[in-house]
């Protein structure tokens, strides 16, 4: 009941609640369940006359009446609807064949969808007046002018139709109180989706009546209205936009086929319109009926015709759940994009460990030396092409553009040459401080490129010239165009000073880049808390949860924040955890960064895990800090080892041994593999890395995980000019906040130490995966047996701590973990 009550008062919750104990199902109950019962008290609410009428009471009775009936009938044309569809979707199992539908639709061919361009006439520039001081344009344009230039900007990089359709003022549906469930990945949403079919709700008060549906339906659908949001990537059916590969490609051929300039006949005829709307009605309709996720979303717009990218805005204000991935909340012209309120609304974020990171990443951005030259070359192009029909403010504009792009460019250039480290600070006034920049209103300009979509008529004519040049008609196929990306960059520039910092970065490949890095992730999600009803942020492995109360709702009244977490399921003896604090031969274990590279020290953790893995069966995980660390500890046991045998032989002839290679590729392999070598019954080690694939979204359940061992704590370069810059604004917040400068650093010291943690906990977090699963937890380094570093372990692996855990020697560590699995075998 602990997020029911949370959602009922009003407050902030932060929930840990580790995998296996019914985390998802528990959310879904509680959040599903204040929903039917906030329902009902809204409709008495509205049925209600008051206690201060003074009429017969007939009268009152009737006007009561005649209320509650116009209210059910209201809701009841969605629900009949959707009703109708359940049945006949309960009789047939599949309402619809393969393939196209047999209504008439327009045809697609499987062609490149690339518009033949006639004439060049479409690639100039609409004329463009700005006067007032706050950019304000009178550009002619097809897209709503009351929204926001981030929103419209948005809109065209997610592909919002250009002629949009307006919402009618008068809508028949009402905006239902809903659920918004947000998860990083459409994958993680779909393992909710798929618990969400298993759950039943009872009906609305306001829709149950004395003939209600039968066992038999109860058990092939929900009653209560979900819709799946997504990208254009998983949800397009168009072939000719599906076929340009990425999604920022997928991105802009679909805007392609929605220019002005397109012909007719080319125009995507899936995008809702006047001629569609009725097949847009129908897909809301279908999509309300019962729980559908992403796939399905898709499957339904191809069987009906119609887009299901756009289609499935049409269901958001009559949904009680809505699922979406991170970004799509996260940014506030994303949900204004979508036509998504939050007022009044619930709000729970799933896997929030990683929030505040997501929200600095979503807001962060890097731009490259290469980009700001291709961006400058073709300016160049376009203006020795237009210059010459270039008018007014257009001229100044462009030139404006030319001018701080290169003066950003000429400052990497200076930095490249200057700075003899990998990174640097560097301030804003130093990227605008080329000739002439001084003179250019910076948000004048960005609300021009905004609204004169320079960079989408800039990269169509380079584009043009290049495919004419080379006799193919086959379009670009790439990432984000140049400009827009950097005009994506340009725009932090007019960020305030203090949230955000420009960094210089020097990377392989003699790449040189500019990135802006978010540090204060406050601002973004502020809205978000202010407009919702609730909010529930929960994980597996949340702790330590004091970085979410200090440093993205410090603002908030502490009385409003909740923190909860949750024991596990499994029973006491299910679960090992040992801190082990030196070596057999009593080396200490301390891989902190000064001694991690000690030939002893990494010859002695060979030996370690040798002995553990004759102890431990089947599956056994080890995370190092790093892939460079792994990388030096692998090849030095490749090479050096006891009397004949290296320390890799040695670790071989007790399991298999596989190793994470950085990046994504080969993942599936090496677990393939892993899983392979172990059903085999030789066993398995896995050299993984805490933050990498392996450490996050992967379950070691069963055999795959009978031993989860970290090496170290994976501390983050604080030397490193992005983590001087986090701590020094987080030092200097908290006094703001009216502390000493001495609590500013301890604030600083607290959050470096808790960002490693978090970490940590997430790679631990991988074993124990149900209730009858057992696993034992090592963690090597003598700092895990301080109470300041094992304070910050979740509560679950706390209570499975040897009591001993500060003066165990490796011995004692050694024997309970042979007696564990004693015990188990």
């Amino acid at each position: 009941m602990a997020v029911y009550d949370c959602i009922s008062e009003g407050k902030i919750g932060i929930f840990e609640s580790p995998t296996g104990t019914g985390k998802s199902l528990s959310l879904i109950c509680s959040t599903l369940l204040w929903l039917r019962d906030e329902q009902s008290k809204l409709f008495e609410n509205e049925v209600s006359l008051g206690g201060d009428v003074e009429e017969p009471a007939w009268i009152i009775e009737q006007a009561q009446r005649q209320k509650t009936e116009m209210l059910i009938q209201r809701r009841m044309d969605l629900e009949s609807r959707l009703a109708k569809i359940r049945d006949k979707e309960l009789r047939q199992r599949r309402q619809y064949e393969k393939g196209e539908p047999a209504m008439k639709r327009a045809k697609l061919s499987q062609g490149s969808g690339a518009p033949e361009v006639e004439d060049e006439r479409q690639f100039v520039l609409d004329d463009y007046e700005s006067n007032d001081e706050n950019g304000q344009a009178a550009v002619v344009r097809s897209r709503d002018e009351s929204l926001s230039a981030a929103t419209l900007d948005l809109m065209q990089k997610l592909g919002e139709p250009l002629e949009r359709m307006k919402e009618d003022s008068d809508s028949e549906f009402l905006d239902e109180l809903k659920v918004f469930f947000c998860s990083r990945t459409h994958s993680q949403l779909t393992q909710f989706v798929n618990e969400l079919r298993r759950v039943k709700v009872e009906r609305a008060q306001w829709f149950k009546t004395e003939k209600d549906s039968s066992p038999e339906e109860d058990q092939q659908h929900n009653v209560f209205k979900h819709l799946p949001l997504g990208s254009r990537k998983n949800l397009c059916i168009n072939p000719k936009v599906v076929s340009a590969g990425g999604t920022a490609a997928i991105n802009e051929r679909c805007l392609d086929l929605q220019q002005p300039s397109t012909p007719q006949e080319q125009k995507c005829p899936f995008v809702p319109s006047k001629e569609n709307q009725a097949l847009v009605n129908e897909f809301r309709d279908h999509t309300l009926a019962k729980i559908r996720d992403i796939e399905d979303l898709a499957t339904l717009g191809k069987e009906i015709g119609v887009c299901p990218y756009y289609s499935a805005r049409t269901s958001i204000k009559p949904s009680e759940m809505v699922t979406l991935p991170y970004p799509l909340l996260l940014q506030k012209s994303a949900r204004e994009a979508l036509g998504i309120s939050l007022k009044g609304h619930i709000v729970v974020i799933d896997e929030a460990h990683n929030l505040m990171d997501a929200i600095s990443s979503i807001h962060s951005i890097a731009v490259t030396q290469s980009q700001l030259h291709r961006c400058r070359n073709q300016l160049r192009v376009y203006l020795q092409k237009f210059r010459n029909k270039l008018k007014g403010k257009n001229r100044v504009y462009v030139t404006q553009a030319a001018r701080l792009i290169d003066s950003v460019s000429e400052c990497l250039d200076r930095l490249n040459s200057e700075q003899r480290g990998s990174e640097a600070l560097v301030k804003a006034s130093d990227l605008m401080g080329g000739k002439g920049v001084d003179q250019i209103n910076l948000n004048k300009l960005i609300r021009y490129l905004t609204d004169s979509k320079l960079a989408r008529k800039v990269e169509s004519y380079v584009e043009y010239t290049e495919k004419t040049r080379s006799g193919s008609l086959q379009p670009h196929v790439g990432t984000t165009p140049a400009l827009t990306h950097v005009q994506g960059f340009l725009q932090t520039l007019m960020n305030p000073a203090a949230e955000g910092r420009f960094f210089f970065e020097r990377g392989g490949s003699n790449t040189v880049m500019l990135k802006y890095i978010l540090l204060d992730p406050t601002f973004h999600f502020r809205e978000v808390v202010e407009d919702a009803r609730a909010i529930v942020l929960a994980g597996g492995t949340m702790s330590p949860m004091e970085d979410y109360v200090r440093h993205l709702f410090a603002y908030v009244r502490p009385e409003r924040l909740l923190t909860w977490s949750c024991g596990h399921i499994i029973p006491e003896d299910n679960l090992f955890v040992g801190a082990m604090s030196n070596a057999p031969d009593g080396i200490d274990l301390d891989f902190s960064f000064a001694k991690r590279n000690s030939a002893l020290l990494i010859n002695a953790l060979g030996r370690c895990l040798v002995r553990i893995a004759a102890t431990v069966p089947d599956g056994l995980v080890v995370f190092f800090p790093s892939y460079a660390y792994l990388d030096q500890v692998s090849a030095q046991w490749h090479n050096v080892g006891t009397g004949s045998d290296s320390v890799w032989s040695s670790l071989e002839r007790h399991k298999a041994i596989f190793k994470e290679a950085k990046g994504s590729s080969g993942i599936e392999d090496a677990l393939a593999q892993y899983s392979e070598a172990i059903d085999g019954g030789k066993g398995g080690l896995l050299l993984s890395v805490v933050g990498g694939k392996m450490s996050e979204g992967i379950n070691f359940s069963d055999k795959l995980g009978r031993g989860v061992i970290v090496v170290g704590l994976p501390f983050s370069n604080v030397h490193s000019a992005q983590w001087k810059a986090k701590l020094e604004y987080i030092e200097q917040s908290t006094v703001a906040r009216g502390k000493s400068g001495a609590e500013g650093k301890a604030a600083g010291r607290e959050f470096y130490e808790n960002a490693c943690m978090r970490a940590v906990n997430q790679s631990i977090g991988r074993a124990i995966r149900h209730r009858n699963d057992f696993a034992s937890i090592l963690l090597l380094d003598r700092r895990y047996s301080t109470p300041r570093i094992t304070d910050k372990l979740p509560g679950w692996i706390k209570e499975g701590f040897r009591k001993d855990s500060t003066t165990a020697t490796f011995l004692d560590v050694f024997q309970g973990l042979q007696d564990f699995f004693k015990r188990k075998n």
